[in-house]
């Protein structure tokens, strides 16, 4: 069982499971998710390999899509899911081979599409951090600084940083082993046609046009939002419009 952190009690509405993108966590999410259980409970969850989950050797998206049907079972077998960029696909995935447990999707900013580009250079850049003079997060945020880390992305690694544990809570090893399985998704003829909102950011480039006959062959109700001035990490950018987008959609 992944670990969770529930916000709000049980509604008439099916409880909101929150997923998270790579190098992410529960935490993360924890603004947006205390703004939205005013109606819902709210449920956000460590992926498997990220903060006080399990770690294991395997990260292929069906495991992700498995890891998620056991917390909405938990939770009494239906729910709503969020998911952005690699939440996004184990969300998708879940869709695809657990239709009956998704009311409705909201993917974040990612396609159903392998990507070229990689996130293996952060792996990199954390796995180079010396610990022996970290003494608090900023000290870690310069030594990510030094390999050219960007600010924002600084802030958001060392939410995963155990300071006192001196140790990274992401297991390095098997998410660079995996990586070409978290950037690509699984071959599959599989579709669901429950309501499904592709939401991106208007400055990212994730979802492009091109991509949107793949999404509408695997979710054929699909719909297609964006938000103006946003990139690819659009619920901190805009995390207002993010939010009213999301409540919208669930409560229509």
């Amino acid at each position: 069982m992944l670990n969770t952190i529930i916000h709000g009690e049980p509604t008439s509405n099916p409880p909101l499971l929150i997923a998270h993108g790579l190098y992410g966590s529960a935490r993360n999410w924890g603004v947006i998710a205390r703004r939205l259980c005013d109606e819902r409970q709210v449920v956000a969850v460590d992926m498997r390999n990220h903060a006080y989950s399990e770690w294991t050797d395997q990260h292929g998206y069906p495991d992700l899509a498995e890891d998620l049907a056991e917390v909405i079972l938990q939770l009494g077998g239906k729910a709503d899911i969020v998911g952005h960029s690699m939440g996004g696909k184990a969300a998708m995935m879940l869709a695809l081979s657990h239709g009956d447990l998704v009311r409705k999707l909201v993917v974040a900013d990612i396609a159903p599409v392998t990507y070229t580009h990689s996130q293996i250079q952060f792996i990199e850049a954390m796995r180079a951090v010396d610990f022996s003079t970290i003494e608090r997060r900023s000290d870690a945020e310069g030594q990510l600084a030094a390999q050219g880390v960007e600010k924002a992305l600084q802030s958001f690694f060392t939410q995963s940083l155990d300071v006192n544990g001196k140790r990274w809570l992401l297991n390095l090893d098997t998410l660079a082993a995996e990586m070409p399985k978290i950037m690509g998704f699984p071959e599959t003829d599989a579709s669901w046609d429950g309501p499904a909102l592709f939401l991106s950011g208007g400055d990212s480039d994730y979802v492009l046009p091109e991509h949107r006959s793949t999404i509408r062959a695997h979710f054929p109700a699909a719909r297609f939002a964006k938000i103006p001035g946003a990139g690819h990490w659009l619920h901190a950018e805009k995390p207002r419009e993010f939010e009213a987008t999301v409540w919208t959609y669930l409560n229509a």
